[in-house]
Parts: C-alpha cells; structure tokens; sequence
C-alpha cells in the first residue's frame, strides 16, 4: 500500500499552520480509512527559515503526533528549494509525494485523484488550476501571460500548473540527479519523462494571513523560468541586431538620397532619439547575456542547495 508523504514549504505561516495541520490531518484519516493509503503515512512541513513561531508550531504538533514531521532549514533558501529539500527528505522512507503550499489554497479533495492515478500506473500527477477566482486579478493576468510566454519561448511545462502535483519515488529518485541551483520544478519536471496525467485543481480564498509570493518573487521565478530551460532570448537578441543593421541600412541609403537632392535638414531630435533607442536595445541586450552568464557563475561553484538546522 502506498506510503504517502505531504510535504508542504513553509515561510512565516504562524496564522494558518495550525488549521492546515488540522485538515490535513482530517483528510489522511479518510484516505486511510478508504484503504487507499498505508497507516504510517505523513506530513512533512519544511521551515524556509521563518522569522516567526513557525517552526515552533511545527515541533509542537510533532510532539503531539507521530503523524507530523519538521524540516528546518538553516535559512531562507526560497519557495522551489524549500519544496527540493522536502521531497528529497522524504523519498527515503515514503512512496509518494503530494507538494502543496501550506496555505492550502489548493483543493484537498485532489489529493485523493492524484492517489487514485498513482494506482492506474501514473508517477507524476499535475494539479492544474480549472479556477483562479480567488487569487486577485492582477495575479491571474500574469500568471495567465507569464504561461503563454513561456510556450512562446519553448519551455516545456504544463499550463496553470503551480508546483501542487504528486510524485511517485522512482520519479523522486531520478530528481535527486539534478544538482541545479536554479531551480525551477514547473519545468524540470516534466523532462523527467514518466507517464504523467492531471487533475482539476479549483484555488480557494486564503483562510488566514497574507501570502508570501509577493510579485518580486513571482517575476524572479519567472525569469528563472524562461531563462534556466531555453536560450531563444539570445536569439531574440541576435534577430533584433539584424533587424537594426536592416534599419540602420534604409537610414543610410535616405540620408545618401537627400543629400544628392539637397532636401536634408540638419536636426538633433532623429539623432537623439536613434541614439537612445539603440542605446537602450544594446543594454537590454547585455543585461540578457548577463543573465546567462551570471547562472553559469553560481552554477559552477556546486554549492550545496540547503542546509537543514534541525528536524523532528
């Protein structure tokens, strides 16, 4: 029978860990009463180096229960590492793994498809968002935008999936491979290749507190996302180089004509202009070279993903 572990990250999440814990507890019991999964199965919170009592909630409901288990991270390490760190303590002694926030916005009832495809054969099962009422509309905008630019630049990964999604251990095992430090699951995963399916995931309304994927952090992912899986923005730079040579070409070949014509005029808003456009298309130019090459620097040094302070 399926040993299932919940790893769920948590950064500063004092309001609402008590009440996760709560129904997540509730809903291991009818999963075990369904027979559906074995009686040592568990949850595994991962403290991303919480500055409140998070961790201190953790140990409290380990001590309590055999049923919950604690990750501490020495420091905030991020949302993608923490959930790393999580799966990679669990795959030792677990089955499967189901990833979910610990805000459980994502719906729980899922949670039991995912198990349901684990036995029909599937290693990987993707939460995918069927409605994101409850997140603001800015987010949704983004996140809507943020997927489509990512099938334009050729990254594969499965559209509306956030990182809620089951995995199975020999899924787990070939994930420990990859040492990357610029981690992003929503597209490694999938190149992994084993048979995969999807469940419908209906997002609720957070139940308490803020969340803290602030916009800073979701841009940051996003470029993580494009640029640690594809290289079509170098492309992108070079094709628009050829554009401007093809631009500057036609501006030479007007300026020859009207000065064999005598209609030129002497100005300095085109030149200005030109030379701020320009100018700004060969900064942003470097800044996406410079991307590239700073992943390359913090990717050489294989410096170690996480330290864990201490578990329970």
């Amino acid at each position: 029978m399926l040993k299932l572990s919940i790893v769920s990250p948590c950064y500063n999440e004092e309001e609402v860990l008590a009440t996760s814990a709560e129904r997540l507890d509730a809903l291991l019991d009818e999963l075990i009463a369904k027979g559906k999964i074995a009686a040592d199965s568990y949850v595994l919170f991962v403290n991303d180096g919480s500055r409140d009592r998070t961790w201190d909630i953790i140990r409290g409901l380990s001590d309590r229960s055999d049923r919950f288990h604690g990750l501490c991270l020495a420091h905030n390490v991020g949302h993608q590492h923490a959930i790393m760190a999580g799966m990679m303590e669990a795959r030792h002694d677990a089955d499967g793994v189901v990833t979910i926030d610990a805000d459980l916005q994502d719906d729980l009832r899922c949670i039991e498809q995912m198990v349901d495809a684990y036995t029909e054969g599937y290693d990987i099962v993707y939460g995918v968002k069927k409605s994101r009422t409850a997140d603001p509309a800015l987010k949704r905008m983004t996140a809507v935008a943020f997927y489509k630019l990512q099938q334009k630049m050729g990254v594969e990964s499965v559209f509306n999936h956030a990182d809620f999604r089951f995995l199975s251990r020999r899924v787990l095992d070939a994930l420990s491979e990859y040492g990357e430090r610029n981690l992003y699951l929503r597209g490694l995963i999938p190149q992994i290749g084993f048979d995969a399916t999807t469940v419908d995931d209906t997002i609720s309304e957070r139940q308490a507190g803020k969340s803290k994927y602030t916009l800073a952090k979701m841009l940051n992912l996003a470029i993580d996302g494009i640029t640690s899986f594809t290289v079509r923005p170098i492309y992108l730079i070079l094709y628009m180089g050829v554009i401007f040579l093809f631009i500057s070409l036609l501006i030479g070949l007007y300026v020859l004509i009207s000065l064999i014509i005598g209609s030129a005029e002497h100005g300095w808003s085109s030149l200005i202009l030109s030379v701020w456009l320009v100018g700004g298309v060969v900064v942003l130019s470097i800044g996406g070279i410079g991307l590239y090459i700073g992943k390359i620097y913090t990717e050489v040094k294989h410096r170690p993903l996480y330290h864990v302070k201490e578990k329970c």
